[in-house]
């Protein structure tokens, strides 16, 4: 204990950014655990859609989705969801929905804010396209 102390004195910046680092990891799993979204890899994902009446939502851009995109998603970009523009998804409000985006990083934002505004079964594609494409799916191009 005596050492941990000592090196924590010496070098106090750097046991600082390890601390912070520390709850910073136990915050995001925290948050994870509570979430009322969760990330569905892309054939728990695939199943989830297909036996529930669910859609893809896809909220890439306009040219991304049309570079490759999910068969039969449904692209509602990001902009449009913070605006609540959303509108197109209005019967699938107790069916599943899984929002994609290019890796998994962006969709928890929109998944949330949908979930907050009354759809039942938000979930979001682990990994996003990039999974997709990783778990050898195919992709639609327009």
């Amino acid at each position: 204990m005596e050492q941990i102390l000592a090196f924590a004195g010496d070098h106090y910046l750097m046991s600082i950014l390890w601390v912070v680092l520390l709850i910073a990891l136990i915050v995001t799993y925290a948050q994870a655990a509570t979430s009322k979204v969760k990330a569905l890899p892309p054939q728990q994902a695939t199943l989830l859609v297909d036996r529930n009446n669910g859609v893809f939502v896809d909220i890439r851009s306009v040219d991304e989705f049309r570079k490759g995109h999910i068969q039969g998603s449904l692209n509602i970009p990001a902009e449009r969801i913070r605006k609540n523009d959303f509108g197109a998804l209005e019967k699938y409000k107790s069916a599943p929905i899984v929002v994609v985006c290019a890796t998994g990083m962006t969709a928890k934002g929109p998944a949330t804010q949908l979930n907050k505004a009354g759809y039942e079964q938000v979930a979001l594609l682990q990994g996003g396209i990039a999974a997709w494409q990783s778990a050898s799916f195919p992709l639609v191009k327009k």
